[in-house]
Order: C-alpha cells, then structure tokens, then sequence
C-alpha cells in the first residue's frame, strides 16, 4: 500500500509539472503575438479531432495560428506537437532563409554530394543535432503509412531505392520525405497560403 501511495503521488507531481510547463509554452506564444497584427481569416478545421491523452492543456493550434497566419497541421505528418517544435528551433521568421534550398540545408536534410570527374562519389546528409530534422524524419516515416500525396511519394521512393539498393538505410528515405514537407512548411510560412490541404491519393 505504502508503494502504490507513493507512485499516485510521484504520478500527480509530474502532472502538476507538465501543466506547469504548458502554460510557460502559452505564456511565451501569447509573447510572441504580440504586435502581429490578427488573422483575417478563421482556423481551419483540424484533420484529426481525435484527442490525445498527451495533449497540452491549451490549443495549439489557435496559438500557432495567430501568430504564423497558416496551420502548419494541415501539412500532412505535423500535428501540433511537431508544429510547436519546429517554431520552437527554427522560429516565426522564415524569411531568414532565401529559399527552400538554403532551409533544407540549415537543416541538414539536404544531401552533400561529393564530386569528383563529374562523378557523385557520395550524397550523405550532414550530421546534425537538430530536433527540427530529427521531428521531420520520425514525421516521414509515419506519413509514409497513410493514403495522402506525401504518402505516395514516400512510399514511391522507398518501391524506386529499394529495388535498386536493398541495404539502403530507411532513414534515406525518411530524409527525402521530410525535405518535401521541410519544403511545405517554408513555402506556407513564406506566402500565409496553405497549401496541400487536402490532397490525397497518388498525386505528385
């Protein structure tokens, strides 16, 4: 008895803790929409409305929202936690990158082709201990298992690489799946124009 009463209340002490931390993360989103000017347009309606036992106590959705202009959930594969993260390491401006090419290699998720005559001796991404990328991967492995465009392209790629090198790692694939939505994210954050909302099937 003694055991169980200490696990409850080891249990209600990192719940206090957890609600702790997600309102420090409301406190410092509601910081960071200060002076931005409100979205004209309402929030989009979520892909999935099926609720998480792990979900923060506050909408994160709305609050990302509000301060980017565009649900970056839409993007097929990002739900609030991994929308949040990337903010969280990469920020709100995406402007700092000039192109998708220039954010994609900051993330090291572009591949470093090694040349020589003419030659790619090697197209191996850069090491990287970037939770942004790392999110992104662990994303592409997931999207990769439903029936969306991201969803046949990956699922594409790992039919193409693997008939012609089987020992391929997976994370190779992973990694040219999360570029495209790398890509996505920029491009929606750039333009506050959502994009691939609700596409679905084999599209390209």
């Amino acid at each position: 008895m003694f055991e169980l009463t200490q696990a409850v209340a080891l249990y209600d002490f990192y719940q206090t803790q957890v609600t702790q931390c997600d309102q420090r993360i409301e406190i410092a989103l509601r910081q960071l929409q200060a002076g931005i000017e409100p979205v004209a347009a309402p929030l989009p309606a979520a892909r999935h409305r099926r609720k998480q036992s792990n979900d923060f106590s506050f909408d994160v959705r709305a609050a990302l929202y509000g301060m980017l202009g565009v649900d970056l959930t839409q993007i097929h594969g990002l739900g609030p936690y991994v929308a949040l993260k990337l903010i969280a390491e990469c920020g709100n401006d995406m402007s700092r990158w000039p192109s998708v090419k220039h954010f994609t290699s900051w993330l090291c998720l572009a591949p470093g082709n090694k040349i020589s005559g003419g030659k790619i001796l090697s197209s191996k991404t850069r090491r990287s201990s970037s939770k942004a990328a790392a999110a992104l991967r662990l994303t592409a492995v997931t999207v990769g298992k439903t029936d969306t465009a991201l969803g046949g392209f990956y699922r594409r790629l790992s039919a193409r690489i693997g008939r012609r090198r089987p020992s391929l790692p997976p994370h190779a694939r992973s990694r040219r799946s999360s570029t495209t939505r790398c890509a996505t994210a920029w491009t929606m954050s750039i333009h506050a124009q959502p994009i691939m909302r609700n596409v679905t099937g084999s599209g390209s």
